[in-house]
């Protein structure tokens, strides 16, 4: 529960506990780390300095995937250990978050196309991608269509369907961190490090700021580990420690559009001339990308160009029978991919292997990689933290420890009728709940106890219901509108008005929760506001640059950010 109280209780530790390791970032990585390193025995704490997920652990495809294209890249140890963390996620560890999602690839060349795309999946299946989801399917034309009636008759000469696997990313990593606080580790978001601490030549702790209300306190620890993505060379200045890897942003851009826009039963899989294209079922809604492209401006806020938005139409709309237009998207967002710099020029060819390294005595970084493999990247950088650390070094066993509302889910889904009776919802709503809470939905609905008005729906977003902004403030740690907005819910790229017509209930709902007064929640609806308003505009700009320049217009929520550290 990582709500008000613990938030304060866990600033008290951080000051005076003593640490086998700080975890610095709180994306999936970091927060994959704390619960490795704490299911280990260690005492761990873990902060952030925004909010979990903030930056690229809540802007992915949402996909939970082999990646397909890496085997005509020959990194098959990649695909093999990627298709094993999609195993462990749909059948022991995530199935309440994580769910299989199918694609078909249209096919488009006559003779050779279908045998060597079919000898990929084969090598895929027989890898494990075939494990717990159907395997490959081979279509005809005619059956493709059937499969996905929008596709224009011209743009395939048939296909091949195959599954992979999809979770809503924000919300899968805020679990993580509640199982790590659940195993004992000290979880806290708003919390920056502006310093490292030194004894002589080694790394022993970091001087961190509360972003909320200014306190600083220094945290002593044996090993820091730097989890912190694009943000990872920054970090490394900071430290004064020379890198071993440099980091290379590359930009993803995505589009959100209506589902009846695409009339489909299943996902498609298109190549460009760049890597691939994903149409992705999501929910009521499509979401269509990704761009891949440099990034060398504000790592907190990548800013899609109008550039990127036609760049995905233009390709969607070559197979599309209806094409796709601006007044079909609903949302967009831009994420940043952190990639190891030096392989290759173009970022679509750089590896999505990733580098751990102890950079100096007490502080390990680690950097690149992919969402699908995050406990792998965990297990190996608490591995390199262990030569700072006193005593024998105990196995990672996260691959046996499930995340929290699993235990119980697929019972409570087959209750799912009784359970919708018993609180006045219907089954679809409450299996909708399951599939984002799992077995602690009881929890959430037990915030509506007294309050049986929780259970309606968000007004101009009734996809969610307003027990959900309260239990995202009382038990995930959510601290500001954009946090329940933007990633404890979707609403921000679910919706085309983008949340701000829902902004002040939501904030309402929040502010009851964590004692805001009403100008405290007329100034988050006001900042909530100004951020959708300077997205919106950026998305119009031509370049990266101007994009940027009218994103920064909006001020940040959590403004002691803006600060100067070290």
């Amino acid at each position: 529960m990582l709500g008000p109280a613990a938030r304060e209780a866990a600033w008290k530790r951080l000051g005076e506990d003593k640490f086998d390791v700080v975890v610095i970032g709180g994306g999936v990585v970091g927060c994959g780390t704390a619960l490795d390193a704490a299911t280990r025995g260690l005492r761990v704490a873990l902060v952030e300095a925004r909010d979990f997920a903030a930056g690229t652990s809540s802007r992915s495809s949402k996909l939970f995937h082999g990646g397909l294209r890496y085997l005509e890249q020959l990194e098959f140890g990649l695909v093999r250990e990627a298709l094993r963390e999609r195993e462990l996620m749909l059948t022991r560890l995530a199935p309440h978050l994580v769910k299989p999602v199918s694609f078909l690839y249209p096919l488009t060349h006559r003779l050779w196309e279908r045998p060597y795309t079919a000898a990929g999946l084969l090598l895929y299946d027989t890898m494990g991608g075939a494990r717990s989801v159907p395997g490959q399917k081979h279509l005809t034309r005619a059956g493709s269509l059937r499969m996905v009636p929008a596709l224009k008759r011209g743009a395939l000469i048939g296909g091949i369907r195959y599954y992979d696997a999809q979770s809503d990313d924000a919300r899968h990593t805020m679990t993580v961190a509640r199982t790590a606080a659940q195993y004992g580790a000290v979880v806290r978001t708003s919390t920056q490090v502006v310093e490292f601490l030194r004894e002589a030549d080694r790394v022993s702790g970091v001087r961190v700021r509360d972003v909320e209300d200014g306190r600083e306190t220094e945290i002593d620890a044996n090993a820091v580990i730097n989890c912190t993505g694009v943000w990872t060379d920054e970090l490394q200045r900071l430290s004064g420690s020379r890198g071993r890897f440099r980091v290379r942003a590359s930009k993803g851009v995505h589009i959100v559009v209506p589902r009846d826009r695409i009339v489909s039963e299943s996902g498609l899989i298109l190549r460009t001339e760049q890597s691939v294209l994903f149409v992705i079922p999501w929910r009521n809604h499509w979401i269509v990308g990704t761009t891949d492209t440099d990034w060398h401006l504000d790592l907190a806020h990548p800013a899609a160009t109008k550039n990127d938005i036609d760049y995905i139409l233009e390709h969607v709309n070559t197979v599309l029978a209806t094409p796709l237009t601006h007044d079909d998207i609903e949302g967009v967002y831009a994420g940043l991919r952190p990639l190891l710099a030096g392989e290759s020029e173009e970022t679509s060819k750089l590896s999505r292997e990733h580098a751990v390294a102890r950079v100096a005595p007490g502080l390990v970084a680690i950097a690149g990689g992919k969402y699908t493999t995050y406990r792998v990247m965990a297990a190996d950088a608490v591995n390199a933290a262990s030569v700072d650390l006193p005593g024998r070094l105990q196995s990672s066993i996260t691959d046996q420890v499930p995340l929290v509302g699993a235990d119980g889910y697929h019972a409570l889904v087959n209750q799912a009728d009784h359970l919708g009776a018993q609180v006045g919802l219907h089954p679809y709503r409450v299996r909708h709940l399951l599939d984002r809470y799992g077995s602690l939905v009881r929890e959430v609905l037990d915030q509506a106890k007294d309050r049986p008005e929780l259970l309606r729906p968000i007004e101009h977003a009734p996809d969610y219901l307003a027990v959900e902004a309260v239990y995202a403030a009382s038990h995930e740690g959510a601290l500001h509108l954009e946090d329940v907005l933007a990633r404890r819910t979707r609403i921000s790229i679910e919706y085309p008005h983008r949340g701000v017509d829902c902004a002040e209930q939501v904030a309402r709902l929040m502010g009851d929760v964590l004692g805001w007064p009403e100008a405290r929640i007329l100034h988050e609806v006001k900042v909530y506001t100004a951020r959708v308003a300077a997205e919106r505009d950026s998305q119009s700009q031509p370049s990266d640059e101007a994009a940027d320049a009218r994103r920064s217009n909006a001020p940040e929520a959590r403004a002691r950010l803006t600060e100067p550290v070290g």
